[in-house]
């Protein structure tokens, strides 16, 4: 099969390698009709997480048809069209019976802290990813999840990650009814918690970049306020003079460790890799909520140790909350406001790329060229199934 194969960072190209193969009884294989970029791909790209292997295949949200089940698998059939989160999970042990999916003991038992994800290097599990024609998902009676026909290809592949995420991140913010709410980040999981504050009752939400092009989309889709960083000299001085010299009552990190905004922790945190990526947003974070506030953290960051003022946030008061997305949990709800209108995730798409292209997709995302909010990847076979692509890089 035709797969994406990372060979080193920022370089990546489309080759073939044998198809996955039902390995256990609770597996099933998945023909993917649409896979996506995500920002956080571009930290394994750039190098920057751990135990990133040539020869994996990244990809993390993708959905398909079911092409084979194991003997075991009693809730999907062939011919099933699902979306898959981007979490493995067993569904069984003490963390999934309390529907934190991300942090499943048992489908990376190697590791302490890092759950298992799909095509995210061997910290997390080493399971190849989406970016394929095919996919071996394990424990697969418990994740996936059947796509409803009136839920689009476009709107599905997005519920397996980058919308649960953004929602989470606003939900984390434990936001009330006329809260401002600043989110760092306007890359689609920014622009998802942006527009995901709004649903929790936010009276302002403010997004922090430093593309304009980002930044006057997620102004129209979000209808949100806006501030380039680049523009501003101190960020949590910056969001004091906006608030009345209290601070935000939210803060959210949509961008983790890539973070650019500060030399210091570009050396220290990407360069140098003195410690799990760039810490700037945590620090922006920790500095522009108000005392007593809310931080909420959803941007990726490596498993060893980041340097932030853990002191300021001790005297304001402020409270923290992180973690990978629970992206089951929160699929029905948002499948709701799909439905209602509230919400149209697939708007996001800027560009639609053949995998044979992978390199040039990562090269346009990860260079934030032609004005590219989101990429998905359409593997050959797809166009069997899925409406007619007429141009190899097209924008919406």
């Amino acid at each position: 099969m035709l797969a994406m194969n990372y060979r080193g960072p920022y370089r990546v190209r489309a080759q073939y390698k044998s198809d996955p193969t039902i390995e256990h009884p609770g597996d099933a294989i998945i023909r993917v009709t649409r896979s996506c970029i995500c920002g956080s791909d571009l930290h394994l790209y750039h190098g920057m997480v751990p135990d990133t292997r040539v020869g994996h295949t990244f990809g993390h949200e993708f959905i398909g048809i079911i092409e084979d089940v194991g003997s075991e698998v009693t809730t999907l059939k062939v011919g099933d069209r699902v979306l898959v989160p981007f979490n493995i999970f067993c569904g069984s042990c003490f963390f999934c019976q309390k529907e934190l999916y991300g942090n499943c003991h048992n489908a990376n038992p190697q590791s302490t802290a890092v759950g298992s994800i799909y095509g995210y290097s061997h910290t997390a599990g080493g399971y190849d990813g989406g970016q394929a024609e095919y996919v071996r998902v394990p424990m697969a009676d418990v994740a996936p999840i059947k796509i409803p026909d009136d839920i689009h290809d476009d709107d599905a592949v997005l519920l397996t990650d980058a919308l649960p995420t953004g929602y989470q991140a606003a939900e984390m913010g434990d936001i009330e009814e006329g809260d401002t709410v600043v989110v760092f980040g306007a890359g689609p999981v920014g622009i998802f918690a942006a527009k995901s504050a709004w649903l929790f009752g936010a009276g302002r939400v403010i997004v922090v970049d430093e593309l304009d092009y980002r930044l006057e989309f997620v102004k129209n889709y979000a209808q949100c306020e806006v501030v380039n960083f680049k523009e501003v000299g101190d960020m949590a001085l910056h969001i004091k003079k906006m608030t009345d010299w209290l601070g935000a009552d939210v803060c959210i990190d949509a961008v983790g460790c890539d973070a650019a905004g500060s030399v210091a922790q570009t050396v220290t945190g990407r360069l140098m890799k003195m410690q799990a990526g760039a810490a700037t947003v945590l620090h922006w974070c920790i500095n522009s909520v108000r005392k007593g506030g809310n931080v909420s953290i959803v941007g990726v960051y490596g498993p060893t140790f980041n340097a932030v003022p853990i002191g300021n946030a001790l005297n304001k008061g402020i409270t923290m909350r992180m973690n990978q997305a629970s992206v089951k949990r929160h699929v029905p709800r948002l499948i709701e406001h799909i439905r209602a209108g509230h919400i149209d995730p697939k708007a996001i798409i800027t560009h639609r790329i053949p995998l044979e292209e992978v390199a040039d997709a990562y090269h346009i995302f990860s260079s934030k060229l032609d004005n590219c909010i989101k990429p998905i990847l359409i593997p050959p076979r797809a166009y069997e199934t899925t409406r007619p692509v007429t141009n190899s890089v097209s924008e919406e």
